[in-house]
């Protein structure tokens, strides 16, 4: 019966961990990963270094997006951040 007094505090320490750190971040992980593989020609998004474009195309590994002046760059397909618009359909 003593070695559960002991035992139960690191195991209440974990349970916290998990709901208040572990948790909520596979959330976000899952919430990224659906919006990269949902990504599709046209979608207005963010890059992680905060560059702002349209992608003009999109394959298994690399996205090509065209910036405002015009100018297409190559990026990693988990190089993006964030989709501010979805592409018309």
């Amino acid at each position: 019966m003593g070695n559960l007094g002991g035992i139960l505090p690191i195991i209440l320490m974990f349970a916290i961990f998990y709901f208040l750190l572990i948790r909520p971040q596979q959330k976000r992980q899952k919430a990224v990963r659906e919006m990269q593989s949902n990504l599709k020609k046209g979608d207005k998004v963010v890059t992680i270094g905060g560059l702002h474009g349209t992608l003009d195309s999109i394959d298994d590994n690399v996205a090509v997006i065209r910036s405002n002046d015009g100018a297409k760059l190559t990026f990693d397909r988990n190089a993006i951040r964030e989709v501010k618009e979805e592409a018309a359909l």
